[in-house]
């Protein structure tokens, strides 16, 4: 969402393209949508170009609180100076063939297309309100406007915080890093209802976040690439980072900030976009979840003999149905039971292996928790089992390990993880989070803390 601060067009989201025609992003599925839950709308004219319409009067609302929190945020960070205001707003809608006001930065105001972007040479934020806008507040709700402009906003923090010039040779991945993280800070003040214009609820915050995944970098982008913005996993976690943290949590990140992003490590991984077929996966899959959950297990002193794997029916003894989803662990005989068809297959096909790979470790996290003594019921059981779920996924390909990740599975699991809650219930089917914000954190804390973060609480 920025370039180099000496191009003349930093170009942020091109989402028609990502959303529309791009066989490397994810579906827009309809699940995660959050509704029109923000509440805003003020006099847009001080917006170059604007024709006063909905769009735009959302865009106003999102501005000018942007311009009252950071009026706040930004004198800590700077040594007490004051916030610098833009030098200007642009609404463009690039199906005008004429007649349309000439924007700083944009030679052509088709270019603008499905896209918004901060100029650092001019000072000045655009965004295309006859697509983009429109197709976010759809495709998301509200919020996903509010994650657009924000993360724009945050871009001209770094420019005003650049006093050394050192953003020039930061990688583009960092920066965009850091403007997911400023988002997050921001839309957690929408979220507390701290802004005089905007309010959310949880379903904004999903929404917000059901956007900013849709516009990660095509599976296999090396973070090394110029124009890298994170994939999927990385971007949900530097907007997490921000969300629960604060503005210096964000203006502090620098070069040791680990990214999961990766290239693809052979041909045929790439042609197959690193996924298996689901029995593939699961034949190949089960002896690494033994070996390392098994490990976990006896490291801790307890006993673990190796759940079955149970192609057929998602039900346990007793339980009266597929109370844990598609695929469940049932502890007497100790088993792992699948459906293979149904929605497994249809969410295997549609959001990649991993997904199915993030249940199966969850329901192996169970079986875990009942080897040392732990609950398996209810959101702690729920919550223990994700978590260790995202354990096991940091330690795959590591050490002894038979199976590895591909460049998109973590990809695989937020989007998961935001369209649902069936990898974070307990074997009583009690889901431990009602949002997807709640799970991707609870698996994030597994993915950075290991297993002993997850048996001592998330």
């Amino acid at each position: 969402m920025r370039g180099s601060l000496g191009r003349a067009l930093v170009v942020t989201l091109a989402v028609l393209a990502v959303m529309l025609t791009s066989a490397c992003a994810f579906p827009v599925s309809g699940r995660a949508v959050a509704g029109p839950e923000v509440t805003a709308g003020i006099d847009p004219s001080f917006v170059e170009g604007t024709d006063g319409g909905e769009e735009d009067r959302l865009a106003a609302a999102v501005l000018r609180d942007l311009e009252g929190f950071w009026g706040q945020a930004y004198p800590p960070l700077a040594g007490g100076q004051a916030f610098p205001p833009l030098k200007g707003y642009f609404s463009v809608d690039p199906s005008q063939r004429s007649g349309a006001a000439a924007v700083p930065c944009l030679p052509d105001p088709q270019d603008i297309d499905g896209t918004a972007f901060y100029c650092p040479r001019a000072d000045i934020i655009a965004w295309d309100r006859g697509s983009l806008l429109p197709q976010l507040r759809r495709g998301f709700g509200d919020a996903a406007v509010v994650v657009v402009l924000s993360h724009e906003f945050g871009h001209s923090v770094q420019s005003r915080l650049d006093r050394d010039g050192a953003l020039g040779a930061a990688p583009t991945i960092l920066l965009e890093a850091q403007a997911d993280c400023y988002a997050g800070v921001f839309l957690r003040r929408v979220r507390d209802g701290a802004l005089p214009d905007l309010r959310t609820g949880a379903d904004g915050i999903d929404g917000a976040m059901g956007a900013l995944i849709t516009f990660r970098d095509p599976v296999g982008t090396s973070p090394r690439n110029a124009d890298a913005h994170g994939n999927a996993f990385d971007r949900v976690s530097s907007f997490q980072d921000g969300f629960d943290g604060e503005a210096r949590t964000c203006a502090s990140m620098g070069r040791e900030r680990v990214f999961t992003q990766q290239s693809f490590r052979s041909a045929a991984d790439e042609s197959s976009g690193g996924n298996l077929g689901l029995d593939e996966l699961i034949t190949a899959m089960s002896p690494d979840l033994d070996r390392w959950f098994g490990d976990e297990v006896r490291r801790r002193g307890g006993a673990w003999a190796a759940p079955a794997t149970e192609r057929g029916q998602a039900t346990c003894p007793g339980t009266g149905g597929a109370i844990q989803g598609p695929v469940a662990w049932c502890a007497d005989p100790s088993a792992v039971r699948i459906e293979t068809g149904g929605p497994l297959a249809a969410d295997h096909a549609r959001i990649g292996d991993f997904a199915t790979g993030t249940l199966l470790a969850s329901r192996y996290g169970s079986a875990a928790l009942a080897a040392l003594g732990r609950p398996t019921t209810g959101a702690e059981g729920g919550r223990a089992a994700l978590c260790l779920a995202g354990a096991y996924s940091a330690a795959v390909g590591t050490a002894e390990s038979s199976f590895g990740l591909s460049p998109g599975d973590l990809d695989e699991s937020v989007t998961m993880l935001l369209d649902e809650d069936t990898a974070s219930r307990g074997t009583d089917g009690v889901a431990a989070a009602g949002t997807g914000y709640e799970r991707i954190r609870v698996f994030r804390a597994g993915i950075t803390g290991g297993a002993d973060a997850c048996l001592r609480g998330v």
